[in-house]
């Protein structure tokens, strides 16, 4: 592992792209617009689609306003999530592992990784089932050929950040363009679709609809991509150069994410016109959507292939991105790199898995029901991701002048309600059909428990920032104590241990260790290894990581005795900050000196929790070196 670049988010692309290098200043603005695009084929990836089908089927053109609330919503959250990657370098991964305790993020992180499976599978199940409808490949068979994305992305990305972008915005135009003739061979209303934006719920049928229009539209995995792929541009860490790219991002928001709403509201329309005007009230699945566009549209057979076509480029481009997002869960979180093959093969291979296995035993007839469950998924997952993001871009200690303004904190807080409401509503009527249909009481005790945990982990995830705000606010509350010189008898330090992370910030750990130290100082170098080996086996481990950590340790002491000090190493397993108070206790150390970076640059991953843990846990002064 490469300890320099731990803060880097998809660090072989970091900053690949530099819009200064461009030769005219419209080169140099549209050198900024890619990210978006990226993430906009989550809004219109194929499990979005049987939302849009079975609106359009039932109420005709009546719940397009919902779309267009739901894209408005996706605006707002896509901007923000831009805008932390953008001031703070940072993904809403990183920024929750260096917030939340680490039990507390090893959950979210379990449940990223879900949502991230989910929303696989219904990108392989969407691929799939357009391959099957185009060349009557079987389902099964349809899921396999998934497996190739990953060399597909290996392969783009090896190409450069611009070209797998473009290789995206060539999927969009083929969806829209499949769309576009689409709505040409349907010939809907425009009058009635113009007023399919004026707000109306028929019934409460329509609502559940609604619900899941909205619940399907807003993904999880979006605002963890977003956050990382605006930081594949080089920008100058001024605040006008901040602003501007700030600004500029918000425009490629908006058009890619109008983009998704153009084809969403297509699928809708589309939906409307064939099947709800020809009386066909009922049709949810893409199969069925299928089958019935061309006997609906007349002789025009390339309706149905048309559809087809554009099923299999939005479960392309979407799994390209999801497994981005994987790879971004995976190292902000656990701070793990491993080989990017590796890595996309295991999170294609947690979506095909499943989907092989039940194909193989209940049959092509459970796809929709995986479908439907996988957006059940995402639900679960929506708030622990809108949750901290808002908390994130509403901090002015870490984000400074670019701090969303009391306004938008209060719309960011409302949509929030609004979507933890609708999808919380979603689980628990999900969770109610499970226990209905299961007289497994051990079953359903656990998805009661579930349910409660999951209220649980919102409330922590929502209150946890806020206590820590206001211990931060405590710690600087200073009281004047009387005292007489005899209590500032200086005493020189024996054991000085010294924090390290393996980045460019040691070096201002050991300028002041050696500017504090004695002749018969010693020093206690620490080092707390996170790879996943070590978390499990402790001092067992014998990993890349541990063996090279110890490798970085024995330079340091190699360093320090060159300068005539006496130093020893000792690395530290599993909890980060129980590992670090354990060592100073052991060694007796009367003072612990750890790197800070002052809530001012990129890098102050050590910041905040993992000092004021620390400090609580141990009876020595806590020198922080910034």
């Amino acid at each position: 592992m490469d300890h320099s670049k731990d803060h880097i988010s998809l660090s072989e692309v970091h900053e690949s792209i530099d819009p200064l290098k461009a030769s005219t200043p419209w080169k140099r603005i549209f050198a900024f617009f890619g990210p978006a695009y990226l993430v906009s084929v989550g809004y219109m990836d194929p499990g979005n689609w049987a939302t849009d089908i079975a609106g359009g089927s039932r109420f005709g053109y009546r719940l397009i306003w919902v779309l267009l609330m739901s894209n408005l919503i996706a605006l707002l959250l896509q901007s923000l999530s831009a805008r932390l990657g953008i001031v703070r370098g940072r993904d809403l991964a990183q920024c929750n592992r260096e917030t939340y305790p680490a039990s507390i993020n090893f959950i979210l992180y379990i449940l990223a990784e879900i949502a991230i499976a989910a929303c696989d599978l219904a990108e392989v199940l969407g691929m799939a089932i357009g391959l099957n409808l185009l060349f009557g490949i079987p389902l099964l068979y349809g899921v396999l050929v998934t497996l190739l994305d990953t060399v597909l992305l290996l392969y783009l990305q090896r190409l450069g950040m611009r070209k797998l972008e473009a290789f995206i915005i060539t999927l969009i135009s083929i969806i829209g363009g499949c769309f576009l003739v689409e709505m040409f061979f349907a010939r809907p209303s425009f009058h009635n679709v113009a007023q399919g934006f004026i707000p109306s719920l028929p019934n409460s049928q329509a609502l559940y609809i609604a619900i899941g229009i909205i619940g399907a539209t807003v993904m999880p995995h979006n605002l963890y991509l977003h956050s990382a792929l605006v930081q594949t541009r080089k920008i100058s860490r001024n605040e006008r150069a901040i602003k501007r790219t700030i600004r500029l991002n918000a425009i490629d928001c908006g058009i890619a994410l109008n983009i998704a709403f153009f084809v969403n509201a297509a699928i809708l329309i589309l939906a409307g016109a064939v099947f709800f005007t020809s009386g066909h009230h009922t049709v949810e699945s893409l199969q069925d959507a299928y089958k019935l566009l061309t006997p609906l549209l007349g002789d025009k057979v390339w309706a149905s292939r048309l559809f087809a076509i554009a099923l299999i480029a939005a479960g392309q481009s979407s799994t390209v991105t999801g497994t981005l997002a994987g790879q971004i869960v995976m190292e902000g979180y656990l701070k793990l790199r491993i080989n990017p093959i590796v890595r996309r093969l295991l999170t294609r291979l947690l979506a095909i898995v499943p989907a092989v296995i039940l194909i193989l035993l209940m049959g092509d007839q459970m796809v929709d029901t995986m479908l439907i469950f996988s957006q059940v998924l995402l639900s679960m997952q929506l708030a622990f991701a809108v949750i901290p993001l808002i908390h994130f871009v509403s901090d002015k200690k870490t984000m400074s002048i670019h701090a969303i303004k009391p306004m938008v904190q209060f719309v960011a807080w409302i949509v929030a309600i609004i979507i933890l409401t609708l999808n919380m509503k979603l689980v628990y009527e999900s969770a109610g059909a499970w226990i209905t249909g299961t007289q497994n009481i051990l079953l359903k005790g656990l998805i009661v428990l579930g349910e409660l945990g999951l209220i649980a982990l919102v409330i922590i995830t929502f209150v946890y920032p806020l206590i820590l705000r206001r211990r931060e606010e405590d710690i600087n509350i200073h009281t004047a104590i009387p005292m007489d010189s005899a209590q500032l008898v200086v005493k020189p330090f024996q054991r000085i241990a010294l924090a390290l992370d393996y980045s460019d910030k040691d070096r201002k750990v050991l300028q002041y260790a050696m500017q504090l130290a004695k002749p018969e100082t010693n020093f206690i170098l620490i080092h707390v290894v996170e790879s996943v080996s070590a978390r499990m086996m402790g001092e067992q481990a014998k990993d890349y990581e541990t063996i090279k950590d110890q490798e970085q340790m024995d330079k340091y002491i190699r360093l320090l005795a060159e300068n005539n000090y006496q130093a020893t190493g000792q690395l530290g397993f599993k909890n980060r900050t129980k590992e670090i108070a354990r060592i100073v206790k052991e060694n007796n150390c009367d003072l612990l000196i750890m790197g800070s970076h002052g809530h001012k640059t990129i890098k102050d991953w050590l910041l905040g929790e993992t000092i004021n843990s620390v400090r609580h846990m141990i009876d020595v002064p806590v020198f922080i070196a910034r």
